[in-house]
């Protein structure tokens, strides 16, 4: 009898979205590797459950996405240090009936801005846009990274302050404020910026708009969207036809999924062939 199929999956709600099956898919098939990788649409009430059944079932991991990054962490065995500092995990492996958390999101995007845009963010005034898990795990990568300024802007104010003070009391960053997320603190804060990251949901295909005062950005601004669907999202758009430089969330999503399959598989990721996958599968929705 040949060997049984390493099972991973993502756990996400909703997960039609998600390119991450795709992704790991192909990487699976170039590589030669005896896995499957699968989407399942898990409401948050049924979310340990969910978890749980990883080990029942013998999986291998999974990813985890929207809405359930910070809400799983309750259900693990062990976290790694990154993830704990975060407070978010967007990745799950079982190792020896142990379910593992870690955070690749951080390095995702911080990989995608410096080997696309040649940016890092030392020294630079960043405006992030949310407070969920994926903010998360970008405002404490930045801080890491020594930005000068971090001003998050969130429709909840309080998840925004909360994240504030996180990284104060957890890395000792005080360049850090929290505003509520509205046309005034947009059109105050642009001016002043270097790089504009919206970590939201907003702008994904039916996720709704901003009230953001695009005529106010220049070239001198860099804005990264980590919505991946549509690729060019109403934001970059609008960046673009001021001129602004722009990064796609497609390079922060397989450079996070490089890293995640690494920790399950110990391979390396076939990055390009990926990309390639990813990029005819999106002109293929846009169509």
């Amino acid at each position: 009898m040949s060997e049984l199929r390493k099972v991973l999956g993502v756990l996400g709600y909703p997960i039609t979205h998600s390119l991450s099956p795709l992704m790991h898919s192909r990487a699976i098939h170039a590589l030669g590797l005896n896995y499957l990788y699968l989407p399942f649409e898990v409401l948050p009430d049924q979310l340990g459950s969910a978890v749980y059944g990883l080990r029942a079932l013998g999986f291998r991991g999974a990813s985890v996405t929207i809405p359930h990054k910070e809400q799983v962490m309750q259900y693990l065995d062990e976290i790694d240090d990154d993830a704990q500092l975060i407070g978010a995990v967007n990745t799950i492996r079982v190792e020896e009936g142990k379910l593992q958390g870690f955070n690749t999101d951080g390095y995702g995007f911080l990989t995608s801005l410096k080997e696309e845009m040649g940016e890092i963010p030392e020294g630079k005034r960043i405006l992030l846009l949310g407070a969920g898990g994926a903010a998360r795990s970008l405002a404490v990568h930045l801080a890491l990274a020594k930005a000068k300024e971090i001003t998050i802007v969130n429709r909840t104010p309080s998840r925004g302050e909360q994240l504030a003070s996180h990284l104060q009391d957890r890395i000792g960053f005080f360049s850090v404020s929290s505003r509520p997320l509205n046309h005034a603190v947009l059109k105050e804060y642009l001016l002043r910026v270097d790089i504009v990251i919206n970590s939201t949901s907003v702008g994904m295909k039916g996720g709704g708009e901003f009230p953001f005062p695009y005529h106010l950005l220049s070239p001198d601004h860099v804005v990264c969207d980590i919505v991946y669907t549509p690729l060019e999202t109403e934001l970059l758009k609008r960046a673009k036809e001021q001129h602004a430089r722009v990064l796609p969330g497609l390079g922060m999503l397989i450079n996070q999924g490089s890293l995640a399959f690494e920790i399950w598989t110990g391979k390396k990721f076939p990055v390009e062939v990926v990309r390639d996958a990813l990029t005819a599968e999106l002109a293929h929705r846009q169509a």
